[in-house]
């Protein structure tokens, strides 16, 4: 139904747009930061997985993924113990938003991820409020660390 496919620079106006759009501002601040982490992709944050998330052959979201080891993140210690990534994701087209796009992401983010051999585990902190990404992340299979405030899978 979905297809991930690498971020080009081509897909960066429409990045930009859904940054500003309030369903996502809300939860990505910064929004010069990520600018400025797309435009350095294959550079600076190389390490990064960056995909948009087409559907039908329409761009309407975007996510990514990458080992926290390649990070500064410590992750409340999953870092160290080595093995650990972590996704970010949004769907920045309106119609798309509330209709389970978002559990195919993240599960097509899984799998992508299990294919690294030192793959162990996926660590995502959203915010306490954004109850519908919360909500995604239990449905695909990930528990709420209640000590760290991080949902964790085990790969």
């Amino acid at each position: 139904m979905i297809e991930l496919r690498k971020m080009s620079m081509d897909d960066l106006s429409i990045f930009k747009k859904w940054l500003y759009e309030p369903h996502v501002a809300k939860w990505y601040e910064h929004p010069a930061d990520w600018i400025y982490e797309i435009e350095k992709q294959d550079s600076e944050y190389n390490w990064i997985h960056h995909f948009i998330v087409e559907h039908e052959g329409r761009p309407i979201g975007f996510c990514q993924y990458y080992a926290c080891k390649d990070s500064d993140e410590l992750w409340e210690g999953y870092t160290e113990l080595g093995g650990s990534y972590s996704i970010d994701y949004m769907i920045g087209e309106n119609d798309y938003i509330h209709k389970g796009y978002g559990r195919q992401i993240v599960l097509d983010l899984v799998k992508k991820i299990t294919l690294h051999s030192d793959a162990k585990r996926i660590v995502v902190q959203p915010d306490e409020d954004n109850k519908a990404s919360c909500g995604v992340l239990l449905s695909c299979g990930f528990v709420l660390d209640t000590e760290k405030n991080i949902y964790v899978k085990e790969v």
